[in-house]
């Protein structure tokens, strides 16, 4: 499915006006889901580059939204978590501006994009829950300590000097909240339904399956996949990768078959 691609402003979000890039199966159907989606960066880029995750998303017919949400406070926890909660309560009321009233409305997100959705879904979890139908967690940034076995590999890719950056930057406001850390979070029960990706090379992936578990022990309903080696995974989140990216196909069908469960529960 081809994909249209729209720039567009949410002016009436309670932080303040967000700039918006939308990508929109070109044949999408009613009742279509609608993905807030935050984008990688290492909590440290601002504006809209090209999202190849969300164009794969969208080209399953899907409505992805993704904001610029560390434009407003330079990407320093908490304004980059209240940005991203103040626009998903936006669409949970106004979602028939993008899609229609029967659309899902999830969340998702990858790397620092990953540790946003997290967030949101924790906060959304402690506000008004039925909101909130999935979140998508792509090798979510959760870990501020950087400590599993798998981080040790990110010196491969070139990611460790600008992840420990990235959390030196986001936690500098003196704050490691557990919406700021939810690997760190000790409360899991009542969360959105989650789909948690990864790949077997990718630093990122004990932190995603140590998430994935504890949201699963808390009684979150939780698909987990992970791709294997050499499809080019790092590059989602600008890792060095000497292949080109195999991972789309994938990637489409695990959001698709998540969509379908959560559509029928």
């Amino acid at each position: 499915m081809s994909v249209e691609i729209k720039d567009m402003t949410f002016d009436k979000v309670a932080t303040g006006p967000v700039s918006v890039r939308v990508y929109q199966g070109a044949e999408f159907a009613k009742g279509a889901p609608i993905l807030l989606y935050f984008h990688g960066g290492a909590f440290l880029e601002t504006g809209l580059s090209p999202c190849p995750l969300a164009e794969a998303l969208a080209a399953t017919g899907a409505i992805v939204a993704v904001p610029d949400y560390n434009a407003p406070g330079g990407g320093v926890f908490p304004k980059p978590l209240e940005v991203g909660f103040s626009i998903f309560s936006y669409l949970a009321k106004k979602r028939a501006g993008l899609g229609d009233r029967k659309s899902p409305l999830l969340i998702g997100g990858e790397e620092a994009g990953g540790n946003i959705a997290a967030g949101v879904a924790l906060k959304a979890r402690d506000h008004f829950a039925n909101e909130l139908d999935g979140q998508v967690l792509i090798s979510p940034l959760l870990d501020p300590f950087m400590g599993t076995a798998s981080f040790r590999n990110a010196e491969t890719i070139g990611m460790r000097e600008r992840w420990a950056e990235g959390w030196s930057h986001y936690l500098s406001g003196g704050v490691c909240h557990p919406y700021a850390a939810p690997s760190l979070c000790s409360r899991l029960s009542g969360l959105a339904p989650a789909l948690v990706l990864s790949a077997a090379d990718d630093p990122l992936l004990d932190e995603a399956q140590g998430y994935a578990d504890r949201l699963k022990a808390a009684g979150v309903k939780v698909q987990q996949h992970v791709l294997p080696a050499g499809t080019g995974w790092s590059s989602i989140y600008s890792g060095k990768s000497d292949v080109t990216g195999s991972w789309k196909q994938s990637l489409s069908s695990q959001f698709s078959d998540f969509i379908q469960d959560i559509s029928i529960h």
